[in-house]
């Protein structure tokens, strides 16, 4: 397993003495996706979950898998297995994501692929977006009502930082991530 993580922990090193080295005429000014902070967070994100392409090590440390599958109803793509560790709700640390996002690897295990941070609105209106906040140089979408009973309004941000999304590194849902067959919450049939 140590040899399967080199690789991606020297690539996290390389980013983050990239963005620390980087001029801030290389790095991209203010607080854009583009800037020196944005891609510094980035790196720490990719750094701290690294370990977390070990399926097993997500698991240990607190994040909690959905037995189901989430795909997108609207179109194409998913999001994967979610996993929550909700002491990092209303995180805004790059190194702590509430969750992450895993697809089948075609043989039996667990890929990681994205992670999202989720912060709840203040004061739990969807028509106000006065406390929304923004991470790697973009705000969170938001805000949005909950996903299930008791969760609360919030905002959510997502990063598809270990598996390319054709969408954008931000959006949603990734249409390179499917759910396979019998793998969706079943749906409830309407009375």
């Amino acid at each position: 397993m140590a040899r399967r993580l080199a690789p991606a922990l020297t690539a996290a090193a390389t980013l983050v003495l990239a963005a620390v080295a980087a001029p801030p005429a290389a790095a991209g000014h203010g607080s854009g996706p583009g800037s020196g902070r944005a891609m510094a967070d980035r790196a720490a994100a990719y750094a701290a979950t690294a370990k977390y392409k070990v399926h097993a090590n997500a698991v240990a440390d607190g994040y909690v898998p959905d037995k189901y599958c989430v795909r997108d109803k609207a179109g194409a793509g998913a999001l994967g297995y979610p996993h929550f560790n909700h002491a990092y709700d209303n995180s805004v640390d790059p190194k702590k994501p509430a969750a992450l996002y895993y697809e089948d690897d075609g043989r039996g295990g667990k890929r990681l692929v994205g992670m999202q941070w989720l912060v709840y609105d203040r004061d739990q209106k969807l028509t106000t977006d006065e406390d929304r906040p923004t991470m790697f140089g973009t705000p969170f979408k938001g805000p949005k009502p909950g996903n299930f009973p008791g969760q609360p309004v919030h905002y959510a941000l997502h990063l598809w930082l270990w598996k390319k999304n054709p969408g954008g590194v931000f959006e949603t849902f990734n249409p390179a991530v499917t759910c396979l067959p019998g793998t969706t919450r079943p749906t409830t049939p309407a009375v």
